[in-house]
């Protein structure tokens, strides 16, 4: 997961202050068709993405795709000769990305929403993929489905890391992460939070978490009482938390929060519910102490 990316933050530093002035942008685009979805875009929203038409500027469609609270930008060549991944620049060397997500958000009150999710599979698992790779033993085929899971990261790049099932509404979820919170701040430890919900609203609100470009901000500020931050907004696309939800319930793992974690031994590991000794998986996990 790339961190501290200088583009990604001006694109939000833009973002942001656009939400809250209110500004479009007024330049030639072509947003009447919604064009056929590139097949790049369609296994980003197979996986869970949510995606959005930026429009057709410069000749050139434009997709913005949202996974793991990591923004990508994707534009398609004319005749959909390719695609080029990345930042689209003027010739006066203005980024249009800039004016084309704006735009999306004046128009859709500023919410990055999936218009294709009804043309994903209704229900998305790992095994097709995972029947490509030989596991050793289960836990081995565990770690794997988690690392392939819909997460979002809390903590530093490079530190060791975590993962773990959470629902937005469990009282539980917010006493571990509170707990963590130290750790994570110091850069002992990442949280890679793999975002679930068992009643309708809590899965609405995961889904959002995993749509929003800055979810580690978002998922502090729930837990610090903001009630606005986390919206149950049922039209974003819930792909990515069913996927989760299918990982769950076919490893039969029914309990919020649960911790998945390689130890420094190199053994997979669980721990159901509350953690009750934090320094002792700190140390499991290889972390400075």
């Amino acid at each position: 997961m790339t961190q501290n990316n200088p583009i990604k933050q001006m694109l939000l530093t833009f973002i942001a202050a656009c939400t809250m002035m209110g500004s479009t942008a007024s330049f030639a685009q072509d947003n009447t068709l919604l064009p056929e979805l590139p097949t790049p875009i369609k296994n980003l929203v197979d996986e869970g993405a949510q995606v959005r038409f930026l429009g057709k500027d410069f000749g050139v469609e434009g997709w913005v795709a949202i996974k793991n609270g990591q923004e990508q930008y994707f534009y398609v060549l004319p005749n959909s000769g390719g695609f080029i991944s990345g930042i689209l620049f003027d010739d006066k060397g203005q980024a249009v990305t800039i004016k084309q997500v704006s735009r999306l958000r004046a128009q859709n009150g500023g919410a990055l929403l999936d218009t294709l999710a009804a043309d994903a599979p209704s229900k998305i698992t790992n095994e097709t993929t995972a029947q490509k790779y030989e596991f050793k033993t289960p836990s081995e085929q565990l770690f794997w489905d988690i690392e392939n899971s819909n997460w979002i990261p809390v903590g530093q790049a490079g530190t060791p890391v975590f993962y773990s099932f959470i629902d937005p509404q469990c009282p539980h979820c917010h006493t571990m992460m509170n707990a963590m919170k130290s750790y994570i701040d110091d850069g002992r430890v990442q949280v890679r939070l793999i975002p679930v919900g068992f009643k309708e609203e809590t899965r609405a609100q995961a889904a959002f978490l995993l749509a929003t470009p800055a979810p580690a901000q978002v998922w502090w500020r729930h837990l610090a009482g903001d009630k606005t931050v986390l919206p149950a907004k049922q039209e974003i696309n819930q792909q990515g938390v069913q996927r989760n939800l299918s990982i769950m319930q076919s490893w039969k793992l029914n309990v919020t929060p649960l911790i998945i974690y390689r130890g420094k031994d190199q053994k997979v590991k669980i721990i159901r519910g509350k953690v009750k000794d934090i320094e002792a998986l700190i140390r499991d996990l290889g972390a400075r102490t």
